[in-house]
């Protein structure tokens, strides 16, 4: 039995070396094989979606199937319900499936790297969204640059309150790439420039956000601001800091609808603002680059705005 498991891994290791080219190295990403290129209307996408109970992701799902749909694309969509084994299973389902790329937005960074690397030997090119993987072979990760968001949103706060204000930090979910680059952005200013008290992890979750913010009230009495590493975190605090008649100011990442509509109301004092709607759009157009036979950039940045 050892002896076939050994041969299966370096079966696949002499598949992977020989689909070459599907790195990320660094600048642009070609294929060493010429690519069989494809019109449009040949093309069927599959997407895995962390969660499409978020309706950042939603967006971002209808980014990737309208935009497919109107050039004749076909999508087969999967929701992996912020499961990490659910979205591997999904993988493999559209692996068998034969489609002739996959676009992930993985629930967890680390999880999602045998999946990748079990598309990377049935030859079937990958492209990441919003978060990336730690392992295996993609052709292009696409995301707002997650770190410069952070920045923004803690030098907001300095700019609302001045430097050594005390602050909170609600991070997303443990080990995916968007919680890691945007405390890191965050991280880079308030460590400077603010007082961070706590920092406690309540993933991307608006009803753990509000419970999560709900302990940090009773355990520093003197919190003047909260960073959350999206809206829906930022949203429950919220919810936690008017239960307990508090005025602290809010400052939450992703611009969804709820957490716009609070800012207008001057209830959250502000949002890092992504477009997840052409987050999925810019996938698909990579897509349609990459079976024209073009270089593809490994990474490629979607706009971000402060909403305030």
């Amino acid at each position: 039995m050892k002896k076939i498991y050994s041969l299966l891994i370096v079966l696949i290791a002499f598949v992977l070396v020989g689909c070459g080219g599907l790195d990320t190295g660094g600048g642009e990403v070609s294929v060493d094989e010429p690519v069989e290129e494809k019109q449009a209307g040949d093309i069927t996408i599959g997407l895995s979606v962390s969660t499409l109970n978020n309706p950042f992701f939603g967006a971002l799902r209808d980014g990737v199937v309208e935009t497919a749909e109107a050039n004749g694309s076909q999508v087969q969509v999967l929701d992996a319900q912020d499961d990490s084994a659910t979205q591997s299973n999904d993988i493999d389902d559209l692996i068998q499936q034969n489609v002739d790329i996959l676009l992930i937005n993985p629930v967890d960074s680390s999880a999602i790297q045998s999946a990748v690397e079990a598309a990377n030997a049935a030859q079937i090119p990958v492209i990441t969204i919003d978060r990336s993987t730690d392992g295996g072979s993609i052709l292009s990760y696409i995301a707002s640059n997650n770190v410069d968001g952070g920045e923004m949103a803690a030098e907001y706060i300095v700019e609302l309150l001045g430097e050594g204000a005390n602050v909170v930090q609600l991070e997303g979910v443990p080990g995916t790439s968007a919680a890691n680059e945007r405390g890191e952005g965050f991280e880079n200013i308030a460590n400077e420039k603010l007082n961070v008290l706590d920092s406690q992890s309540a993933n991307f979750n608006r009803a753990e956000g509000l419970s999560v913010m709900e302990d940090m009230l009773q355990s520093h009495s003197e919190i003047q601001a909260v960073f959350a590493q999206n809206d829906e975190m930022a949203l429950g605090a919220l919810e936690a800091i008017e239960s307990a008649g508090k005025d602290i100011v809010v400052v939450g990442f992703d611009g969804n609808e709820d957490a716009v509509s609070a800012v207008e109301k001057g209830q959250l004092s502000g949002t890092v603002a992504q477009k997840p709607y052409d987050m999925g759009k810019i996938a698909v157009e990579t897509v349609y680059k990459f079976f024209s036979g073009e270089a593809i950039e490994e990474q490629i940045d979607s706009p971000l705005e402060l909403i305030k």
